[in-house]
């Protein structure tokens, strides 16, 4: 079973590890790898916070920006008729626009891969 927790806008799964007893976490959505670990869901929390806030204060010194979390939404701006072309073409595959773009955006992804 997962579970997550947010904090500053970074998210973290929890899962649970029976061998070891410990509630090990990994922040989500960002390809800096961020993960720790806790007996108990308040230390959890704490060690969480504290990673992120070691992890903003390391991009401080390096002077480098700190990578963000994907929230999901994207906004474009398009030609009026790529716009017009895509929800025509989101209408006959009967998806919404949203969906269509998803679909189209994930299908290039995979095919770069």
């Amino acid at each position: 079973m997962k579970n997550t927790m947010t904090y500053k806008g970074y998210s973290a799964s929890m899962e649970f590890d029976p061998d070891d007893k410990i509630i090990v976490g990994r922040v989500l959505n960002i390809d800096d790898i961020i993960s720790f670990h806790a007996e108990s869901v308040v230390e959890f929390e704490q060690v969480f916070q504290q990673s992120i806030d070691d992890y903003l204060q390391a991009c401080e010194q390096l002077q480098q920006a700190p990578e963000k979390p994907a929230s999901g939404k994207l906004m474009l701006r398009i030609s009026p008729q790529v716009h017009a072309s895509a929800l025509k073409a989101a209408q006959q595959n009967g998806q919404s626009m949203n969906k269509w773009v998803e679909s189209v955006l994930t299908k290039t992804l995979h095919s770069q891969h």
